[in-house]
């Protein structure tokens, strides 16, 4: 008997060990399906704008699967080929699901958890409302409900990027949204953040820096010293921030003696970006760390967002940023006049 519990022994112990290792990698696990109408194929991206992580959606008779293993709550966004986006809050062991109409696509439902359901109500509410109005139902949603992960992603898109951007308003709804999740690492991240871009707004000099380009160059503020100076934030996973980098860069080799750009690159890695800037023979500084939001470059300049851009005057001093792409476009042709 006690040969055959020995013998038997080990095969337990792998057993056990086993079951307890997948019971814990299904509670990791978030897993989305999704099914629209009016598409039989075609490819999605889904951004993980805090880690710099893109993943490829591929969709098959109009149906897709998605699985990832995540150990903290994130809000993921899945951006369509027209640019248009859906906000996805992912929580480890969670099963969400979508469903809509590509022609629709703010009609979409997403179903699944609480948080999600909260997202699918607010844009269903909001569907039909003027900008001004969806930013004041965005306001009162983080007031009522400041523990919800959805105020994240609300805040970044309709105060963070909006064109007038009150960065004292954003930095209190910030707080507000932190004293409610003291513990979120996101939260705090983005929170030391706005802080750090509380004190450079329009009208303040920029602060003294010097860091390395991918390159090994030494980069600092001594170089912004022309008409009008740029610094770019981009991302090889940011559609929208590659875009307008290839415009500023087209400018800027319109105007070489009056423009001076500065990039700044929040990929894990520094080779991800290299094609795109090698494609485009696009030849300024550019700063990438692979530490995405922890890099001092990030912090010391204030960059909250991908796309993110800072436009300043010959002395350095700013004169707007956070610029939509044909905004921050014509801001530089008219200093150039």
């Amino acid at each position: 008997m006690n040969s055959i519990r020995k013998t038997f022994l080990p095969f337990y112990l792998f057993a056990f060990l086993f079951f307890f290792a997948s019971c814990d990698e299904t509670s990791n696990t978030f897993r989305l399906e999704g099914k629209f109408k009016n598409i039989n194929q075609g490819e999605f991206y889904l951004y993980d704008l805090d880690q710099g992580r893109k993943d490829t959606i591929s969709l098959r008779e109009g149906k897709f699967t998605y699985e990832t293993s995540m150990r903290d709550t994130a809000v993921l966004v899945l951006m369509f080929p027209n640019y248009s986006e859906l906000p996805i809050i992912a929580t480890p062991g969670a099963k969400v699901k979508m469903k809509g109409d590509v022609s629709h696509l703010k009609e979409t439902e997403i179903t699944g958890t609480d948080d999600n359901e909260l997202m699918t109500a607010f844009r269903l509410q909001t569907g039909e409302l003027m900008p001004p109005e969806v930013k004041q139902k965005a306001e009162e949603f983080i007031h009522e409900h400041p523990e919800s992960p959805v105020c994240l992603y609300l805040l970044r898109r309709y105060f963070i990027l909006a064109m007038d951007a009150d960065y004292k308003q954003i930095a209190e709804l910030g707080r507000k949204m932190l004293d409610a999740n003291p513990t979120n690492v996101r939260l705090v991240q983005l929170n030391q953040r706005l802080e750090d871009v509380k004190n450079l707004t329009d009208g303040t000099r920029i602060p003294k820096f010097k860091f390395k380009d991918i390159k090994g160059r030494t980069v600092s503020d001594s170089l912004l010293n022309k008409k009008v100076n740029v610094i770019l934030a981009w991302a090889s996973w940011n559609y929208d921030s590659q875009a307008a980098l290839r415009q500023i860069h087209k400018l800027q080799k319109e105007h070489e003696r009056d423009i001076s750009v500065i990039s700044i690159r929040l990929d894990a890695t520094q080779h991800e970006g290299r094609y795109t800037l090698e494609r485009d023979s696009i030849g300024w500084p550019d700063i990438c760390d692979g530490q995405i939001w922890q890099s001092p470059a990030v912090k010391t300049l204030g960059i909250t967002y991908v796309p993110d851009n800072i436009l300043m005057d010959k002395n350095k001093k700013i004169v707007a940023r956070t610029l939509k792409a044909n905004d921050l476009k014509q801001r530089i042709e008219d200093m150039l006049k």
